[in-house]
């Protein structure tokens, strides 16, 4: 078998249980087993569904930001606290803890990669406070 490349911004790679790893259709699967490794170049708040909040029951989730700069904004966890937000600035990474909710908003545009087991995430629209 010969190595090819991958391009990682029109594939996701998964990462299956078995240890076997190929490239996919980036789509993103909710009923889908093993691990995923998502990259996208995103130039506004919609591209990250910024007005969404999403969760990762299955696992925790890397966010990684390759380059520009994003927001990891954490939902509060009792009503009337504040949103946490952490800063991502090129070449930095954070994890979030399986079951914490959580969205992405945009300081510039930017390369961004998720590695998540995608089984089970869910999204919410965010409202406002």
């Amino acid at each position: 078998m010969t190595a090819t490349p991958i391009d990682l911004f029109g594939s996701f790679i998964h990462l299956g249980q078995s240890g076997q790893v190929r490239a996919e259709r980036p789509v993103f699967d909710p009923e889908s087993d093993g691990w995923q490794v998502m990259t996208f170049r995103v130039e506004t708040d919609a591209d990250v569904h910024a007005d969404h909040w999403e969760i990762h029951s299955a696992a925790d989730e890397v966010v990684a930001c390759l380059t520009g700069g994003i927001r990891l904004c954490f939902r509060p966890e009792r009503p009337g606290d504040e949103e946490e937000e952490i800063k991502l600035a090129a070449g930095a990474a954070v994890i979030v803890e399986r079951g914490r909710w959580h969205r992405i908003a945009l300081d510039a545009p930017s390369d961004i990669m998720s590695i998540v087991v995608a089984r089970g995430s869910r999204l919410e629209r965010r409202t406002a406070a």
